[in-house]
């Protein structure tokens, strides 16, 4: 299986994270618990040493898991559930912590 490249990953999670800051505040609540959740569940699956390219492989390797836990989370909120919005977003998030990553970019040595 070809992986995603991480700048193809990255923009489609800077999209998603645009997107959750234009929810309207209503749901834009349950759509934040759940990237929380998502967040938490990236510390325990990924850790917290990772580089960008990592985290790439594991989004490429497969979400199905975040949708799961979107539901669990939210029950009553099936637009928190969109994994093109929240599972992105969480994913945008949990990047600031890779060890090649700053400042919205890469770091390359």
């Amino acid at each position: 299986m070809v992986s995603m490249p991480f700048e193809t990953a990255a923009f489609d999670w800077r999209a998603a994270e645009r997107r959750v800051q234009e929810t309207p505040p209503d749901e834009r609540l349950a759509m934040e618990r759940v990237i929380e959740a998502i967040f938490a569940e990236l510390r325990r699956r990924i850790g917290i040493t990772f580089t960008a390219d990592e985290l790439a492989d594991f989004y490429d390797a497969g979400t199905d898991w975040c949708l799961e836990l979107a539901q669990r989370v939210a029950p009553d909120a099936p637009w928190a559930w969109e994994a093109s919005t929240v599972v992105d977003a969480a994913f945008h998030r949990y990047l600031g912590g890779a060890t090649d990553y700053a400042g919205g970019r890469r770091l390359y040595d």
